[in-house]
């Protein structure tokens, strides 16, 4: 009998998530597997933004949720020997037994790490997973760049902004990021290129950008909302396109008490500006187009892909917690 440890939320989070918000609770999984079924060790778990909004979804109590990578210790399934490694969304627990075959929404999808050459596993749930997927679609799908246009980045230094900024410098644009502290700032222009970044707490945004893109903005990958959305979109140049992927600003705050943000429509309307959200699954059944681009990309030196890495299931808090407050440098992840 495998016993398996998991987090259950049993509080719905009321502003920046806490420790007594969740349980750690045992379970015993069976000892023996229908057909098709799979027993999966938990390698790395992800934590990311989405997990704390997606959460006003669920009745208390459930499980919590998130990407994770793990190896097949026993199977039933023929397309799922053991020692084959897989991305599923089973979240934060550290054994799981699952079909592979079975659930309809994309959240039930387990599907084989892709080929990484030699690169970590950790990637599976980053750059090479749902965050990287995120950000080449979000990015290349709807704000379509060309090469010389001028590319602005909420988020830059967390997972998605700093592939999409990368994307962009691939593609011959000039990149201007924004974070939340000067030490982000340098990294993303000294470790990853950005052309221009600047912290988003310290500056008067309109000012750095006039500045810093004095012929305006073509391209925005909105990852935070708020009011500093409202001044990137008053700065970009007419036709300009927006990828709106998140709202980081907003989500630890009251759900009737959202902040409020200059208001938009005329600017959109005068600069004729293309504003479109999006959730990735959208693209699922093109996911291995963009990995293998990605990996390739990774591999040649194009796109570097910092993690940041907390160690200990007993830690997944810590780094949500840590993460939801910017501590991160790229990805944020945990190895169990």
């Amino acid at each position: 009998m495998v016993k398996a440890r998991k987090y259950v939320v049993i509080k719905q989070f009321n502003g920046p998530p806490k420790r007594d918000d969740f349980d750690i609770v045992e379970e015993e999984l069976s000892n023996t597997l229908q057909k098709d079924e799979i027993l999966v060790k938990t390698e790395w778990i992800s934590v990311d933004p989405y997990l704390r909004i997606y959460g006003l979804r669920y009745p208390i109590p459930y499980d919590q949720f998130s990407y994770q990578v793990g190896i097949v210790e026993e199977s039933r399934h023929p397309k799922f020997p053991v020692g084959t490694r897989v991305v599923s969304h089973k979240g934060w627990r550290d054994y799981t037994i699952m079909d592979p075959n079975k659930g309809d929404s994309m959240f039930d999808r387990v599907y084989k790490l892709p080929p990484l050459n030699d690169l970590s596993e950790s990637l599976g749930i980053g750059a090479v997973g749902m965050p990287g997927a995120t950000a080449y679609f979000g990015f290349l799908e709807l704000c379509q760049p060309k090469a010389g246009e001028t590319v602005a980045v909420t988020g830059a230094a967390g997972a998605v902004g700093s592939i999409v900024g990368q994307i962009a410098k691939i593609k011959g644009c000039r990149v201007i990021g924004f974070a939340g502290s000067d030490d982000k700032v340098k990294w993303l222009e000294n470790d990853l290129g950005f052309d221009k970044a600047f912290n988003y707490k310290t500056v008067d945004v309109t000012a750095a950008l006039k500045q810093a893109a004095p012929k305006g903005i073509d391209c925005y990958f909105d990852n935070v909302g708020g009011e500093i959305s409202s001044l990137i979109l008053n700065q970009m140049n007419e036709f300009g396109r927006v990828a709106v992927c998140g709202s980081i600003s907003s989500y630890n705050e009251n759900p009737n008490e959202v902040p409020k943000a200059t208001i938009l429509q005329p600017t959109l309307v005068f600069k004729q500006l293309k504003v479109e959200g999006f959730i990735v699954w959208r693209w699922f059944d093109r996911w291995s187009e963009a990995f293998a681009e990605l990996v390739g990309w990774i591999a040649s030196g194009k796109l570097k892909t910092p993690e940041h890495v907390t160690e200990g299931f007993e830690n997944l808090f810590d780094a949500f917690s840590g993460m939801l407050s910017g501590d991160n440098f790229g990805k944020a992840v945990v190895k169990v």
